[in-house]
Formats: structure tokens, sequence, C-alpha cells
């Protein structure tokens, strides 16, 4: 079941799934538990590379929707929801129709292929691309942007799942720290040229994911700020 996940992951992903091991853990971990890492090499043309020295200010950010954690921010979330294994069998939050657990394995979804058709779709229009890992929006956002230039971020422009919100409320965690460990319901944050957005949106939607005008990149000093 564990590789056959992994294998649709890299289906999805359009990567291969090489090979790996089995790794012994004498003393550390229980004869049921595992332990899974793993990491992604690809290869890219030097003309297709994406990164902060072709944005510019006026690009505009396009946000591709996350459903939940997205496989980051673990550590706070099980501090601040899982009191006992009780905990994951109740509602993820107040009126949800489903378990704690359940939210919290909820698969985190491959932006890949919604990518790279944006990429053979807008060409030299899509600029940067930053996914929202760990470190949450403001510590990725800022890897797509060069010296001199802000990020601007409206949080109102995209859905922010309850989850979030659950986290933040039994914390309590403050909104400064929420932003700087989860996604809060953005899973990559695009910074594409204004004449290519409507298309953009259009072609993520195209590919099964929901996205947003979500920003723009304005003259600063290399901030990500949010309104």
């Amino acid at each position: 079941m564990l590789v056959a996940g992994i294998a649709e992951g890299c289906r999805q992903a359009n990567a291969a799934l090489l090979g790996g091991e089995t790794a012994e853990h004498g003393g550390v971990m229980k004869p049921d538990d595992l332990d899974v890492a793993g990491f992604a090499l690809g290869i890219v043309e030097s003309r297709n590379v994406l990164s902060a020295e072709r944005v510019q200010a006026g690009d505009v950010l396009v946000g591709f929707h996350s459903p939940g954690l997205r496989s980051n921010g673990y550590t706070l979330a099980r501090d601040v929801l899982v009191r006992d294994a009780a905990s994951l069998l109740a509602p993820a939050y107040p009126g949800a129709g489903h378990s704690l657990g359940d939210e919290l394995l909820l698969p985190s979804v491959i932006y890949a292929p919604a990518v790279l058709a944006l990429r053979d779709e807008l060409g030299a229009a899509l600029h940067a691309v930053a996914h929202i890992t760990g470190g949450g929006i403001v510590g990725n956002v800022v890897r797509l942007l060069p010296e001199g230039l802000d990020a601007v971020i409206d949080m109102e422009s995209f859905p922010t799942p309850e989850i979030f919100f659950e986290i933040q409320r039994r914390g309590p965690v403050a909104a400064e720290e929420m932003v700087r460990v989860f996604n809060c319901g953005l899973g990559m944050v695009l910074a594409l040229d204004a004449s290519a957005v409507n298309a953009a949106v259009t072609l993520a939607r195209a590919n099964g994911v929901d996205a947003s005008i979500v920003g723009g990149v304005r003259t600063g000093s290399r901030e990500v700020v949010l309104t």
C-alpha cells in the first residue's frame, strides 16, 4: 500500500520511481513503524529555467489553491490538535463531516502537471514559481523575488481551509506564525507577465487545479507583504 501510493504520486508527476532501500532502526523504532524519506531529481534545459531573475515590477501573482496542510507544519499541527488517540477520531473542526485523522491524512496535491502545462503554453510569460511548503507563505514566496522587489499577497483572494483556523484557535497561534509555518490555502505561487494571467488561471483549472490572482510584484526591499 505504501509503495503503491508513492508510485501513484510519481505517475501524477510524470516521474520514475528508480529504487530505494530498507533501513534498519534497531532499538529506535517499533517493529511495525515506518520511516519514509525521498527526493526528486530532474533535468531542465537552461532556456526553460524559471528563476527570480525573470521577475519584474508589475508581474501578477497567481496562486494554486491547497486543500489542507500538504505535508508541512505537522509538528505544530500535531502539538496543537492531537491530545491523545481519541482526538484523531473526533471531528476535524466544529461542523466537519470527517475526522481529524482523515484531515491529517489528506494526500498532498502534486502540482507538477499544471505547472508544466503553464510553462509549455505560456512560455517566457511565466517568470518564476514558489512551492509553498516548509516555511509557509512568507518563507517561500520570497524565493521568487530578486533584490529591489516585494511580493504583495491579498490573503482574502484565495480560500483558507478551515483546519488552519482551527489550529490558530486551539493553539492559540499568532497570525504571523501561521503564515510562517503553513501554506494557509496556497500550494503554489507563480509570477507571470500581466498579459498571461487570465490564460494561466484557465490552464490551471483545465489541469485540475483551482487557481486565482492572489497579488502582484512591486518595487521594494525583497519582502513578502500580506494584506
